[in-house]
């Protein structure tokens, strides 16, 4: 059993026991999460679809670490005009683990 389920404005396909990277969620660590936006429910074959939401499906989740995740460079460079800018990001996120999809 697998869900399409919209979290923090982004689409994740989950099932029951994966840990997943989300972007960071203001809930505590160790807290329970519950998501209502589901878009897409397969269980075993059996596929219910949204339109755009599924009513009454939810997929409960908990939130076990807050953490930044790898830092990506930003290089601009113009040739031949001395033009050199360098930026650093680190993207905040949150570690979740999966525990119940509801249909």
């Amino acid at each position: 059993m697998y869900a399409i389920v919209d979290i923090a404005g982004q689409q994740f396909k989950v099932t029951k026991g994966q840990q997943i990277f989300v972007h960071r969620l203001e809930n505590e660590e160790g807290s329970q999460v519950a998501f209502e936006k589901v878009l897409l429910i397969d269980n075993d074959g059996q596929t219910t679809v949204g339109a755009p939401v599924i009513d009454g499906a939810s997929v409960s989740v908990k939130v076990i670490e807050h953490l930044k995740g790898d830092k990506v460079i930003v290089f601009k460079k113009k040739r031949r005009k001395g033009y050199q800018k360098s930026n650093g990001h680190r993207q905040y996120l949150s570690k979740v683990v999966i525990e119940d999809i509801k249909a």
